[in-house]
């Protein structure tokens, strides 16, 4: 008999653990892609995140410097820890704990057992869930190595991590590319990771990670814009958390410091790119500005515009605006701000996003935006989607996507 009291419904609720597949964990986008018939799109991944510690080991085998060789295997072998030698600190790294996907700090995810490098097969899982044509490969807890308070340990690491990538991990498959790692602090590692590694096919440019201290129009920087521009390859500057700065030490919740540190770390770097004439100055190198979100980029724009007016004295190599030089930038979406529309539709518009704007996961982190969030953006047209979701930066690094879609 029915008591009248509303019975609780049955759900099926996925459960999702460091063990889970990522088949499993991008079903519905698969599924969801299929449905909206763009799964057929030219989709091109600019930011995605290989989690490097898991491979810690193969890594530092690479290293050059026998102390730390020794140092990073004594690590090992005493702690049974990975990240020996590097800055990462797992105590303030719980982004994934209170988020969707638990893969970012341990994949205990099953792979059958192959020749092929275990990381490349979780890569082509997610590429293929995605419908990916191509995925742009970062590391992951080495991007705080930027504020390591030994730089020849920072260049050394960018060194055997790119030799480790190159080696390993990019031949698998020619779809996944890399902007490898540029250890600022030492310059003179920077022009040599730049040559040894600017020829190869699957090297699309080279990034810097933007959790640093030293400002990027420093002349010791030079000869590294020069070399990249003559070669014709483009610089990303890859933002991140930083709870060590004094201004984030304010903040008593990881939320509030991952709202803000990301974002400020571009806000600075790109107003120092620009006051400082460097887009005058290297006029055909082009920057990637990434994993900021989209909500600042209007807002420097005025900013530096209203200021640039009142005292265009202190930025005398400008010959025009300094937002024009950021419509001439390019910018990743990820995480992009969609709570409300109206404010993302003018950010999109301002940054003249249906040319400069490249779509990117983020995968595996636990803010990571499927290509559905550039299709369900309902202010943008079938063009303006295609561009963003993948055009862009096929032009951008001069990918074969046809080669891609055959493969």
């Amino acid at each position: 008999m029915d008591s009248g009291i509303e019975q609780p419904r049955q759900m099926n609720v996925q459960e999702i653990t460091t063990a889970t597949d990522t088949r499993d964990i991008l079903a519905r986008e698969t599924a969801y892609q299929k449905a909206k018939g763009f799964r057929d799109w030219t989709i091109i991944d600019v930011d995605a995140h290989h989690s490097e510690m898991a491979s810690w080991k193969e890594v530092v085998r690479h290293l050059e410097d026998p102390i730390l060789l020794h140092y990073a295997e004594e690590f090992q072998g005493r702690t049974g820890g990975a990240p020996g030698l590097s800055n990462h600190m797992p105590g303030l790294r719980y982004q994934d704990i209170g988020g969707r996907i638990r893969h970012q700090q341990k994949l205990a995810e099953p792979v059958p057992e192959s020749d092929e490098h275990r990381d490349v097969t979780l890569v082509r899982r997610s590429m293929e869930a995605m419908g990916i044509d191509y995925q742009v490969l970062f590391p992951g807890n080495m991007l705080q190595l930027g504020t390591h308070p030994q730089p020849n340990v920072e260049a050394q690491l960018a060194l055997a991590y790119n030799r480790f990538v190159c080696e390993r991990i990019l031949p698998a498959d020619e779809r996944i590319k890399s902007l490898l790692y540029l250890p600022l602090a030492e310059p003179d590692m920077c022009l040599r990771i730049i040559r040894e590694f600017a020829d190869h096919p699957s090297v699309m440019g080279f990034m810097v990670t933007s959790v640093r201290f030293k400002p990027v129009h420093h002349n010791s920087y030079i000869p590294i814009y020069r070399e990249l521009e003559e070669r014709g390859l483009p610089l990303a500057f890859h933002a991140g958390p930083n709870w060590s700065d004094d201004y984030m030490k304010q903040l008593d919740r990881f939320i509030s410091m991952h709202a803000i540190s990301f974002v400020l770390c571009s806000l600075v770097h790109l107003t120092n790119w620009i006051v400082h004439g460097l887009p005058e100055r290297f006029p055909k190198l082009k920057t990637i500005w990434i994993e900021s979100g989209l909500a600042w980029i209007p807002f420097l724009m005025q900013r530096l515009d209203s200021a640039y007016m009142m005292r265009q004295s202190e930025a005398p190599l400008l010959k025009k605006l300094p937002s024009e030089y950021m419509q001439d930038m390019f910018y990743t979406c990820q995480p992009i701000e969609t709570s409300n529309m109206a404010l993302t539709e003018a950010a999109l518009k301002a940054m003249k996003a249906e040319t400069q704007l490249l779509y990117a996961s983020d995968w595996p982190h636990w803010d990571f935006n499927p290509p559905s969030t550039i299709y369900d953006l309902p202010f943008l047209d079938e063009q303006a989607k295609r561009n963003i979701l993948g055009e862009n930066a096929a032009k951008l690094f001069g990918l074969d996507v046809n080669r891609a879609r055959a493969a």
